[in-house]
């Protein structure tokens, strides 16, 4: 969901202005029902959006920002996108190209943003039982607490430049359509992962495609589109701040084609 549009009252927090609450189902469909229920504590008729929210267009036009965002995927990855894509201008979707010029920036701004508000959330915690926290948890949270006031700010500078760009490639789209990670599922214990000529840690891959709407606060919704090298693959929508409901749309219209 759009960020704050459901409660994280119960949820422990990491870094609150990035925190996203939503559901896990087995399809739109389940997701919406999930959705109404956790926004409103209601359940609405015929799914989790408004009653006046308009159907989505039957030819939805969906952008797909391929710089920095298609620029490291594994082959098998890249296939399932391509095969992807080809399914849904098949059933009648407009697919053009978008772009989001900062969008290699995003790592930076989350780290700084993250790190930075996690140490504050658990600073009691952290100084009364640190032994509580697994190593790797405790050593970020004991990093946060070096990020200087100004690199903070700066992050929310650049967090306001991604916003407004995200906001921008949305314009009349119905949503954005990418990979929701750009690796096959890695085996228990992977640290790094090689990609053509680069080496990523798997956490910084597993983070690339997604973190940016975190940081912007965009609704996003992944569907599984088969497999990828015979592992599972998926695809996700981004829609516009506050259009939730309008995305939910969008993603039952196109669920069909998705999944193959």
């Amino acid at each position: 969901p759009t960020h704050g549009e459901v409660s994280a009252a119960g949820v422990v927090p990491l870094a609150p202005s990035l925190d996203h609450v939503g559901p896990i189902a087995r399809s739109v469909g389940d997701a919406a029902l999930l959705y109404g229920i956790m926004r409103d504590g209601t359940l609405r008729p015929g799914g989790g959006g408004q009653q006046d929210e308009p159907p989505a267009a039957p030819r939805p036009r969906l952008g797909i920002p391929r710089r920095y965002f298609l620029d490291l995927l594994e082959p098998a990855v890249e296939g399932a996108f391509a095969d992807t894509v080809e399914r849904l201008a098949r059933a009648g979707c407009r697919i053009d190209d978008a772009d989001i010029p900062h969008a290699a920036d995003t790592g930076p701004v989350y780290l700084h943003t993250q790190l930075a508000e996690a140490a504050e959330q658990h600073r009691a915690d952290l100084d009364a039982r640190p032994d509580a926290y697994g190593r790797g948890v405790r050593l970020r949270l004991e990093l946060g607490r070096y990020v200087l006031a100004e690199d903070y700010v700066r992050a929310q500078r650049g967090r306001r430049i991604l916003t407004a760009e995200v906001d921008a490639a949305l314009e009349n789209r119905a949503a954005l359509l990418l990979p929701t990670l750009p690796i096959v599922p890695p085996r228990l214990g992977t640290d790094r992962i090689a990609i053509g000529d680069a080496t990523e840690t798997t956490r910084a891959l597993t983070l690339r495609l997604t973190q940016l709407f975190d940081v912007t606060g965009h609704p996003a919704i992944s569907i599984p589109c088969g497999t990828a090298g015979g592992l599972p693959a998926g695809v996700q929508l981004v829609g516009r701040r506050g259009g939730t409901d309008r995305l939910l749309a969008v993603a039952a219209a196109c669920e069909g084609a998705i999944r193959g």
